[in-house]
């Protein structure tokens, strides 16, 4: 089958490419994108902000790993043409004991080394593909990775913490630290929930936790349980720093930030009070299902999540992806959705 694939071959430079997809086996699905989200991830790639070694291990490459689509063949028989489904970027090559799917260095993940949905067709594994529920905005359901995300983390957060979770505060006022504080607020309706940022504007966003502190307020922070560090980039420093210094001992902190630089750790301090560091990326496919549970028997979910949708393109173009990468990159907040028509 002939496929076009739109891939980015340098910074801020997309082009097409056809090429000849193999279709053997009974457990593949081909869909078509329907609706696409741009991650800071895509971005960095598209802007070159990559180490130069890795830009030219990985380029070219077609990006996106958040989207929907529709199914138009799938050759076990299990889904109808036509089915909405959200597509899953990371694609496991075998199972290990401890080690979850998107921690394996064999699994390949697409818009990272692999090509992205920003395809004409996606050809996946069967087990790569999950039914989306009817009545759910498209907008939304398109960064259902993103969520799937902050699920994981906050199920790992339940294996690594003690059971003491009276108050946790989560830093950083962007897309992950809305939905991981979400996430939190769906599962744990009694939790002091607190947010630390940078905007006031959108920390006016987090209506569902408990308070919202500006990160220059030091004296404001209080004592907390456990925290999520949700910065990434330039601002992780300063988030660590500070929940170093106000968690309780033997308190856990979960990494979800994602910084080109190495940051500094006061180490002296997590002895001294006996801190657990762990780090969470990426989702798997248990995480998936349980989001779009989420979806289901939570939909005032939906309505949350729905205030993340920023611009949305109709693209059918290369320059139309362009013109959405270019928007995305002058936002404050929120998704940038590319309603796929190429």
């Amino acid at each position: 089958m002939l496929n076009c694939v739109y891939r980015l071959v340098a910074p801020r430079i997309f082009e097409p490419v056809e090429l000849e997809v193999p279709l053997f086996g009974d457990d593949l699905v081909i869909v078509r994108p329907t609706h696409l989200s741009i991650c800071n991830a895509d971005i960095r790639y598209y802007l070159g902000r990559r180490d130069p070694e890795v830009l030219a291990r990985k380029l070219p490459m077609a990006l996106i790993h958040e989207g929907i689509g529709q199914v138009i063949n799938d050759f076990s028989g299990q889904l109808k043409s036509g089915t909405r489904v959200v597509m899953l970027p990371n694609n496991p090559h075998e199972t290990d004991a401890y080690i979850a799917e998107n921690y394996l260095q064999s699994s390949e993940f697409c818009g990272s080394g692999f090509d992205g949905f920003m395809q004409e067709f996606v050809v996946l594994p069967r087990s790569r593909v999950l039914e989306i529920p009817q009545g759910i905005d498209c907008n939304v359901a398109a960064f259902t990775e993103l969520v799937s995300v902050a699920v994981h983390a906050v199920r790992r957060f339940e294996r690594f913490s003690h059971g003491r979770r009276d108050v946790v505060g989560v830093w950083g006022d962007g897309n992950v630290g809305f939905i991981v504080s979400l996430i939190l607020r769906i599962l744990y309706p009694d939790m002091h929930i607190f947010v630390v940022g940078h905007n006031e504007s959108k920390l006016g966003d987090f209506t569902f936790v408990n308070e919202t502190l500006l990160s220059d307020d030091v004296d404001a922070i209080p004592l907390f349980d456990h925290a999520f560090e949700c910065c990434g980039g330039t601002g992780s420093m300063q988030a660590i720093e500070q929940i170093i210094d106000y968690i309780m001992p033997e308190g856990t902190i979960s990494l979800m930030g994602v910084s080109e630089n190495a940051v500094p750790l006061n180490t002296r301090m997590v002895l001294e009070k006996g801190l657990r560091l762990f780090g969470s990326s990426r989702s798997g496919r248990e995480d998936f299902i349980e989001t779009v549970a989420l979806f289901e028997t939570r939909p005032e979910i939906l309505g949350y999540l729905s205030a993340l949708v920023g611009a949305m393109f109709r693209v059918s173009s290369v320059s139309d992806i362009t013109q959405a990468f270019e928007a995305d990159l002058r936002k404050s907040m929120g998704k940038t959705i590319m309603k796929w028509g190429i």
